[in-house]
């Protein structure tokens, strides 16, 4: 049975983090620290509630330490993520299916930008500026700076980033005129994807799509394939029949103004 627990540790004297968590939970040192660099250890002090990963950090009277500790997170390994460009301030990744955009409080080793921390070379910080699903696989941008990481996220809530997905839907789209908007209401508010190119494969009763989004619902182009009768191939929250193969959905363009330069990039997956 796989061990999961949280605990609340009030400080009553100052120790290191190690020392502190060895003290009030039954893991070893050895796993503590692991539990720490994996993002599951948190420090709650006068400056706020933040990760903490080294083992030496003092920890004062009065401040309080989380640990959030599930061993099936702790020993899950997400596949590698490539790097495709390294602008220095940002970089562009091929984020791979099963590995997570955001972590949580249990950890975030298994996350994208955690991975640009660790491998990236020169080492240096990395901020998420938008999400791509857990099962979803392709380019997604990493900041290193907080104001290049502001700048995207601006960038994104103007809608001045172009975005285009490829996807491998069941059955043949027929009937329908491109470009092909859906439009529609998901959770409230309005979702726009844009239909750009299809390619018919008889012999799988499948098409491949290209399509973009106006708009970032959540699960946005699995909902509107699906509700058009098309899921994709993969998808076992909306309806895929064939399940044995991860989610056919990809990230294959990105295309911006680029924040450091000013000049128009764009970079893409084949």
């Amino acid at each position: 049975m796989s061990i999961k627990f949280e605990k609340h540790i009030a400080i009553k004297k100052s120790q290191t983090t190690l020392t502190c968590l060895s003290d009030n939970t039954e893991l070893s040192k050895q796993q503590i620290k692991k539990v720490m660099q994996n993002g599951a250890v948190w420090h709650e002090s006068k400056y706020g509630i933040n990760r903490i990963r080294r083992a030496k950090k003092i920890v004062n009277e009065g401040e309080l330490l989380h640990i959030y500790y599930d061993a099936a997170i702790q020993d899950s390994a997400p596949a590698e993520a490539k790097l495709i460009s390294d602008e220095t301030e940002y970089s562009i990744w091929n984020k791979p299916s099963g590995m997570y955009s955001q972590g949580t409080k249990w950890g975030d080793h298994g996350t994208i930008y955690r991975w640009a921390e660790q491998y990236l070379l020169p080492q240096r910080p990395a901020f998420i500026v938008h999400r791509l699903d857990k099962a979803a696989n392709g380019l997604i941008i990493i900041a290193h700076k907080k104001k290049i990481a502001a700048k995207f996220s601006r960038m994104f809530e103007l809608h001045e980033i172009n975005k285009k997905y490829r996807a491998v839907v069941e059955g043949l789209i027929e009937d329908i005129t491109l470009p092909y908007e859906i439009k529609n209401e998901l959770d409230g508010k309005v979702a726009i994807s844009e239909i750009l190119a299809i390619s018919r494969d008889s012999n799988n009763q499948q098409t491949i799509v290209e399509i973009k989004i106006k708009t970032g619902r959540k699960h946005q182009i699995r909902r509107h394939l699906s509700g058009m009768g098309y899921p994709i191939v993969g998808d076992r929250l909306y309806g895929s029949n064939n399940t044995d193969l991860n989610l056919q959905l990809s990230s294959v363009e990105l295309e911006f103004i680029c924040p450091t330069r000013s000049e128009r990039v764009k970079y893409s997956l084949k």
